[in-house]
């Protein structure tokens, strides 16, 4: 499952509940934007390359630690640069420094934390070990459940998702623009 439609998948499945808290536009981005984080983690390969010395894969960048601490970055920033500008984006939601803040916050945490949950799943069959939990617990988190490269499991993972997520932005998007939703 931790090929890049697997990582996509799992993000697009921890998003699932963003159409049901946020609808229209702020689910839509919401989602986009756990997708666009999940990948992320696995940038420690090209570290590794860099610095063989200091990073490995499924190293510091796959821990809950440091998904938090990118989270609480990267949500520090969006409020600081975006909450002037999120409003253009959306329709109806305001966006104030602090919403702006946990709505970033949670995309990140959203998609960083479902790519180290999908390496849990598959890891330890061809890939270094995961510990998702260091510096606080020592040692390796990994189930074995699925096979890393596992085509089939991979495209219709994701195709189930995208599936979902059609639906579910079909609907809203639909909720959105019903007459009995819209003012006069």
């Amino acid at each position: 499952m931790v090929d890049v439609m697997g990582h996509l998948a799992m993000a697009l499945l921890w998003a699932l509940p963003a159409w049901f808290v946020r609808h229209g536009r702020v689910g839509a981005v919401f989602v986009a934007f756990a997708v666009f984080v999940a990948p992320i983690p696995d940038g420690d390969k090209y570290l590794a390359m860099a610095f063989p010395e200091s990073f490995h894969h499924h190293g510091l960048t796959h821990t809950v630690v440091f998904a938090v601490a990118a989270a609480l970055v990267v949500g520090a920033l969006a409020a600081w640069l975006l909450t002037d500008r999120v409003d253009e984006w959306v329709d109806g939601d305001r966006f104030d420094p602090s919403n702006m803040f946990a709505f970033a916050t949670g995309a990140v945490l959203v998609g960083y934390l479902s790519h180290i949950f999908a390496d849990m799943l598959s890891a330890p069959d061809i890939s270094t070990p995961i510990e998702p939990l260091w510096p606080v617990v020592d040692g390796s988190w990994g189930l074995d459940l699925i096979w890393y490269n596992d085509p089939l499991w991979n495209v219709v993972f994701l195709a189930v998702m995208l599936l979902a997520h059609g639906v579910l932005a079909y609907s809203a998007f639909k909720i959105d623009r019903s007459p009995s939703t819209q003012t006069a």
